[in-house]
């Protein structure tokens, strides 16, 4: 076994998903060498993938969209939460952005995530 060191490279990436490959093919025992080896090689694993391959948080409005669909809810029963109808479809339809006040009540009664909701202009117009 190689000594491990941190991720500096797509080769060395590349290399340690091999390697862990293996321990979850047939993973070692808790507590002996392997186990703690491959439970490194995921840290490692993990930092550089951090680091290399963020994830941006949903479009606010899909992030909603999501939600209505898991929920069955309809534009509608949105309405304690934004307004109005015609509020509720401009948000729906990126016409208005989200006050506070819309990201509170959606994030306390839909259980949305407030970071999900929370997301720069510029971003979304970049996105």
């Amino acid at each position: 076994m190689k000594d491990l060191k941190p991720i500096r490279n797509k080769s060395e990436y590349k290399a340690a998903l091999v390697e862990a490959s293996i321990f979850f093919d047939a993973e070692p025992k808790f507590g002996s060498k392997e186990a703690d080896r491959f439970e490194i090689i995921l840290m490692l694993i993990e930092a550089y993938e951090t680091k290399h391959y963020q994830i941006s948080p949903p479009d606010p409005v899909e992030a909603i969209k999501f939600r209505m669909e898991q929920a069955g809810l309809k534009p509608k029963d949105l309405q304690p939460m934004i307004g109005g109808l015609n509020r509720v479809y401009e948000i729906l339809n990126h016409k208005r952005p989200l006050t506070l006040r819309m990201i509170w009540n959606l994030h306390s009664m839909l259980g949305i995530p407030a970071e999900s909701l929370i997301r720069p202009d510029d971003e979304l117009r970049a996105a």
